[in-house]
């Protein structure tokens, strides 16, 4: 089995912090298994210390194994020129592991390509063939389940569990990180992605992934997808919700977004506090879920704005509020974990 050594393709929109998450994700969470990031509109530039090429023939003195797609396209398809990039990763024996909506295992062309030159092609939004309903095992694992929910998509949901998983770790609980996209498959190794399962099956598909984040810990964080009141994406959560059957949520928001994105025409975020009546009221009731906490993404203020936007949050809904990539993710865990009414290990 090869060794994991990422080129990240990230062609365009390595500096692209909503077009580029996956690349972003997997730099923060799994920064040691890469080697190098392909755009050629940055090349000769660094990103978090590893050099950006403007190829994969630059990239191949660095000892790549495999490329990862590193970029979310709307709609979840390749950009034309994608296509000689993805064969030329191929033919330099390369395997690639592929995040969109289309699968490059059923490119013939490629497939063949990859046998020529002994590489794997890896769709990760491939779910499994055998998945289906809800069987209500969900409801009889023997662990603490909690969601991330948001005020809309890309805000951080998976950022979130990912630190609140480390920071349990840290303290020395049986924590576990449930990935349900692309990003988060990437980082973790395993998980589906549960915006390509049939929507009937979606509960079923989240119900499993809770089962076997249940093998793994005591303390699952489900990775949030979508969001309640967004056009496009509202499916994807409610399915989420109600598969995971979450013992407590987590609400995620932007400071200063008033407004979902990517949706046509304008669709206001209500109230903080709305939205959390509201999750807690779509909840399934066989297990009314609360929100414990609020995390908020302050990434685009300065610090004083920062801490502000955290206290408001806090004096609408009641709740703890943090954002835990800019203050760590201490007060929000200890938040979740008296919501679980759970001890509040601490590290020594």
């Amino acid at each position: 089995m090869k060794p994991k050594r990422y080129l990240v393709l990230a062609e365009g929109v390595s500096a692209d912090p909503h077009y580029g998450k996956t690349m972003q994700g997997v730099l923060r969470y799994r920064r040691e298994d890469v080697v190098a990031i392909l755009d050629s509109t940055r090349a000769g530039q660094s990103e978090d210390g590893l050099p950006v090429v403007a190829s994969v023939d630059d990239a191949v003195r660095f000892g790549p194994t495999t490329a990862l797609v590193g970029v979310a396209t709307q709609g979840g398809r390749f950009p034309p020129e994608w296509i000689d990039l993805l064969r030329s990763c191929v033919s330099n024996g390369l395997d690639v592991e592929n995040g969109l909506h289309v699968f490059l295992g059923d490119d013939p062309e490629l497939v063949e390509l990859a046998r020529r030159h002994g590489a794997e092609l890896h769709d990760l939004r491939r779910p499994p063939a055998d998945l289906s309903t809800v069987t209500g095992e969900n409801l009889e694992v023997d662990a603490q389940i909690v969601l991330t929910v948001g005020s809309d998509c890309a805000i951080g949901k998976m950022t979130v569990c990912c630190e609140l998983d480390l920071e349990a770790r840290r303290r020395g609980l049986r924590s576990v990180f449930v990935p349900t996209g692309q990003t988060g498959i990437a980082i973790a190794g395993w998980g589906i992605a549960v915006d390509a399962v049939v929507s009937d099956f979606l509960a079923g598909a989240t119900e499993r992934l809770v089962v076997d984040g249940a093998r793994r810990g005591d303390l699952i964080w489900v990775e949030g997808q979508g969001a309640l009141l967004h056009p496009l994406y509202s499916g994807v959560t409610l399915g989420l919700m109600h598969g995971s059957v979450p013992h407590a949520y987590v609400l995620c928001h932007e400071a200063g977004r008033t407004e979902i994105e990517g949706a046509a025409g304008h669709h206001a975020i209500p109230p903080l506090a709305e939205l959390v009546e509201l999750h807690e009221r779509i909840s399934l009731p066989v297990r009314p879920a609360r929100v414990v906490a609020v995390a908020v993404n302050t990434r685009a203020l300065d610090e004083e704005a920062a801490r502000a936007a955290v206290a408001e949050a806090e004096a609408e809904t009641g709740l703890p509020a943090d954002d835990p990539v800019r203050f760590g993710a201490g007060r929000l865990l200890d938040a979740v974990l008296a919501g679980l009414k759970l001890e509040p290990a601490r590290a020594d």
